[in-house]
């Protein structure tokens, strides 16, 4: 039993990219808090290793899809909604950043696709919960941002972009859906996850120097936030994007 244990009984969510990394483990956090989680990502095989490491189908459902897929969205909501009831939370933590090099030579094709899964995507899932009552009943929406947002995030300047875009619809979301329903985001340093490799491969020890707590993130640490903004202890925080980076980003060294 954690300290926590209990604090999201009762709760049924959805995480989208929850197969591995950081979705993985903030789903691990709500079940072990007490909550039922669906779990959404592109691969099936990934989303069935993933229900067993949360203990079978008593605690989650897989449910595979692109999370800009509007019917996948529609999908997964009726489907979780079936098996464990309404769904009062959702955590969209699906991103990509497909594309490295200067704004100015993007290929725009890449620029709508990150914008349309970050941002679009993102709004489309609280779009459905809402249509399935959770406006009317209270929930909880976290988004998984970064601190690519928070600023100019040279090399993965539209993925900065779009996470700046993803903060200022948490906040817009927090006053359209309150009082019953609470819009957080978080926003994570580096993570060591496969998604974020490329950030730190080779030379760890010297990205973590920027870092005044003196290392990398890990996905339990960005997983424990957004436990936090889930549960009760969280009932008067909304519209706010919590940094969650290790402290890089008071430094001016996040690059």
């Amino acid at each position: 039993m954690n300290a926590y244990s209990g604090r999201l009984a009762g709760r049924v969510a959805i995480v989208t990219g929850a197969s591995r990394g950081i979705g993985l483990a903030i789903a691990q956090r709500l079940v072990a808090e007490g909550a039922r989680v669906g779990l959404t990502a592109r691969r099936p095989e990934g989303l069935a290793e993933a229900v067993a490491t949360l203990g079978g189908p008593a605690h989650s459902l897989a449910v595979p899809g692109r999370a800009d897929d509007p019917e996948h969205r529609a999908a997964a909501v009726s489907q979780v909604s079936a098996v464990f009831g309404p769904v009062d939370l959702l955590v969209n933590n699906t991103g990509i950043n497909p594309v490295h090099g200067p704004l100015v030579e993007l290929d725009l094709a890449a620029a709508r696709k990150i914008l349309d899964v970050n941002v679009v995507a993102a709004l489309g899932w609280v779009q459905e919960v809402c249509a399935a009552g959770m406006s009317e009943r209270g929930g909880c929406v976290v988004n998984v941002s970064s601190i690519a947002g928070l600023g100019p995030s040279p090399g993965i300047g539209c993925y900065g972009v779009s996470k700046a875009a993803l903060n200022h619809l948490t906040a817009s979301l927090a006053v359209e859906l309150g009082p019953t329903v609470r819009v957080n985001a978080v926003a994570p340093g580096v993570v060591k996850t496969r998604f974020a490799a490329a950030l730190y491969d080779g030379r760890e020890a010297e990205v973590a120097a920027r870092y005044p707590l003196g290392r990398l993130g890990l996905p339990s640490d960005v997983a424990g936030a957004v436990a936090f903004l889930a549960s009760d202890d969280a009932s008067w925080i909304t519209g706010q994007t919590i940094v969650c980076d290790g402290g890089v980003s008071l430094t001016g060294r996040a690059g």
